[in-house]
């Protein structure tokens, strides 16, 4: 079921779903970049930045917890704040030219998208594991390269990604509120 934003065949409930999926998306991209600029630059913000960053898969969890209970949205919040400290833990390699460690961050940074990706689909019946991998596997590769391009001055690049990064948010967003709407008959 592919969904027209903000049509007037949605509901007043849908549209709800759906702009707060897209801003829960939209702020995990952004206070990503947020934190790989601040990373790149030694910039003094970086501990107030990764508190912000850190916060948005406890805001994923509040949304889901009136659907799935707290157990599945307090699962959610840890395997999201897990990619997002692997993803740190993957800033830091890089900028330390560390490669080994890099490829150890990088290795289970995917791995825990294999673990979102399963733990999604299996939730919920209109969420594809595949689907959910494919978003995922994108969502990482185009962040590593935004970071890279970061970390190496490429400043224009990196903007240019984040663009393609938001847009690929917006296609996690919209998929992830689909399911929600059909799975629960909102």
């Amino acid at each position: 079921m592919a969904m027209s934003i903000l049509n007037n065949s949605m509901t007043q409930k849908q549209i709800q779903v759906l702009t707060t999926m897209q801003r829960l998306w939209i702020e995990h991209v952004l206070w990503t970049r947020f934190f790989i600029v601040s990373t790149s630059n030694d910039l003094n913000d970086l501990d107030e930045v990764t508190k912000r960053l850190l916060r948005n898969p406890v805001d994923f969890a509040n949304q889901l917890r009136p659907l799935y209970g707290s157990q599945i949205a307090m699962r959610f919040q840890q395997l999201f704040t897990d990619h997002l400290q692997i993803a740190a833990q993957l800033v830091n390699a890089a900028k330390a030219g560390n490669e080994t460690e890099t490829t150890k961050q990088r290795n289970l940074w995917y791995a825990n998208a294999d673990e979102i990706a399963k733990f999604l689909s299996d939730i919920n019946p209109y969420w594809s594991k595949k689907k959910w991998q494919a978003l995922l596997y994108d969502h990482l590769k185009m962040t590593e390269n935004e970071a890279v391009q970061e970390l190496n001055g490429q400043y224009e690049a990196s903007v240019t990604q984040y663009d393609v990064i938001q847009e690929e948010a917006i296609k996690m967003a919209n998929y992830m509120a689909n399911g929600i709407i059909r799975q629960f008959k909102i």
